[in-house]
């Protein structure tokens, strides 16, 4: 079954006339993405006095690679939506989501004990009672589950861009080179949140490393699941997890009550992920050097 998911989702992903391979999407796609992105960020932060911790602030920034792909898939390549991983496959894909949406939480989970075995003194729980405006942790965790899906098509509007579209584009044939270079520019599209009030780093070109760091594993899990449901919408809603659990959870508790900064918090949640990572290089390994033993050579003998 999951064979079947994964051929799915690296089909080709462009209608009759398309251009998926050629360099006018992606350029076009990064031209868009990027200009329209940051000069907004510009004009919200420089000009209009707005605030981008405000969620609604950050919608037409969060939406610009959507529209980006949407631009370049309908009038650059003309390729369409046919194959652009917008199908939910729940039913072949349902695992998926449920590590998507779970995923984030264990992470927060990991992270804060990791904080505690390496001595910082951590809140327990019962400090979430403080975020959540009174209500306790068992009732405040799982409200907050409850709400990442329904958030799930907001972030469909970074993540169209992103996976379905970028790096499906980037190095065809060399799935590794594509994830990297994808987290690469990633990163680099956020960079201006470090200069506009959303992010505060105490040493900037060190915590835009760690930021980098952390994209570069997130990118692998949301390829991974990509790859592995053929849905854009078990991207996003790992990446509303991210933001709305893992992030939320981990810097309240490690940042605002350990005291920890944001460089610590950052590799605090970046260390369980990297682990995640690990374990599916391991597993894709061992799936290759099955494939080889049990695949005839072309002189019929098996490959060892």
């Amino acid at each position: 079954m999951t064979s079947q998911i994964a051929a799915v989702s690296t089909a080709t992903e462009v209608g009759p006339g398309g251009d998926p391979g050629g360099r006018s999407g992606v350029v076009a796609f990064l031209v868009i993405c990027f200009t329209g992105s940051w000069l907004y960020l510009y004009a919200a932060h420089s000009l209009w006095g707005l605030s981008l911790v405000n969620p609604l602030a950050q919608l037409p920034f969060g939406f610009m690679p959507a529209l980006a792909a949407v631009v370049v898939r309908r009038w650059v390549t003309r390729e369409g939506f046919a194959g652009a991983g917008l199908r939910l496959r729940f039913r072949s894909a349902w695992p998926y989501y449920l590590a998507a949406w779970l995923g984030p939480l264990v992470f927060a989970a990991l992270a804060v004990g990791l904080a505690g075995a390496l001595g910082w003194r951590i809140p327990g729980p019962s400090a979430l009672a403080d975020l959540s405006g009174g209500l306790p942790a068992w009732a405040f965790v799982p409200l907050l589950m409850a709400v990442v899906p329904l958030l799930t098509p907001v972030y469909w509007g970074e993540e169209f861009g992103w996976v379905p579209f970028l790096r499906q584009r980037l190095f065809p044939g060399h799935p590794v080179r594509a994830t990297m270079a994808t987290g690469l520019i990633w990163a680099v599209w956020h960079f201006p949140l470090a200069f506009t009030g959303y992010i505060e780093f105490s040493d900037v070109p060190l915590g835009l490393a760690i930021w980098t760091v952390s994209f570069l594993f997130q990118e692998v899990l949301l390829g991974w699941l990509y790859d592995r449901s053929g849905s854009v919408w078990v991207v996003s809603l790992a990446h509303g997890g991210n933001n709305m659990v893992l992030s939320l959870l981990t810097g309240f508790l490690l940042g605002e009550r350990a005291g920890l900064g944001v460089n610590t918090v950052t590799l605090l949640t970046t260390a369980p992920m990297a682990l995640a990572c690990a374990v599916i290089a391991v597993g894709a390994r061992r799936r290759a050097s099955a494939g080889k033993v049990a695949c005839p050579q072309a002189d019929g003998r098996a490959s060892i």
